[in-house]
């Protein structure tokens, strides 16, 4: 059995999927201009990488696999990911149409994240138990907090600074990504 607790730091820090991976970047730069809409995506993104891990995982190892048709995974993989994102959505709407309404796009934007899918396809390829799949779902989830809260914070900053015009907007937000890139990868030692 696998360490969870080194597989949840690995893929908080060490194999983030937006900072280290680059999986996950349309909502990462369209929502993070706010912490409250990043929080929100966030929190919807690792409810949806923790379940769609879990019946993946399933999925896979109980019917694909044994079936032999594992050739179907990443029809099926969207599909789960796809229902599990209609399911936040409309919760979503109905219990915060505030956040709702500042996720606009990108909240159905997840079905096609493909954060949640690449975590679906990490979990089986690295061969990972049950309970590893959760936790490396839930985990890749936070990293993704993370990188949101962290982007939003800088970009909330950066709105109250002097940017010379060419910079602003999203050009800054690409030069901040990649320094948070840089910083995350060194906790991989790569650099």
């Amino acid at each position: 059995m696998e360490n969870l607790l080194a597989l949840a730091i690995s893929m908080i820090f060490v194999n983030n999927f937006i900072l280290t991976k680059f999986l996950g970047l349309c909502p990462f730069f369209g929502v993070s201009k706010k912490t409250e809409s990043a929080l929100g995506m966030g929190l919807a993104v690792i409810f949806v990488m923790g379940i769609a891990s879990a019946a993946s995982w399933l999925l896979f190892n109980l019917i694909l696999e044994p079936l032999d048709i594992e050739y179907l995974q990443i029809i099926t993989f969207i599909l789960i990911i796809a229902f599990l994102v209609q399911l936040v959505e409309l919760f979503i709407k109905k219990y915060s149409e505030k956040l709702y309404n500042a996720l606009g796009i990108y909240l159905p934007l997840i079905t096609t994240n493909c954060a949640v899918l690449g975590v679906a396809f990490l979990n089986i390829q690295e061969n990972l138990s049950f309970i590893g799949a959760i936790v490396g779902g839930i985990s890749a989830g936070v990293g993704f907090l993370l990188a949101l809260l962290l982007m939003s914070g800088i970009r909330e900053r950066l709105e109250l600074m002097e940017v010379p015009a060419p910079f602003k907007g999203l050009p800054i937000a690409f030069i901040v990504a990649s320094l948070m890139s840089l910083a995350f990868l060194g906790f991989a030692g790569m650099i």
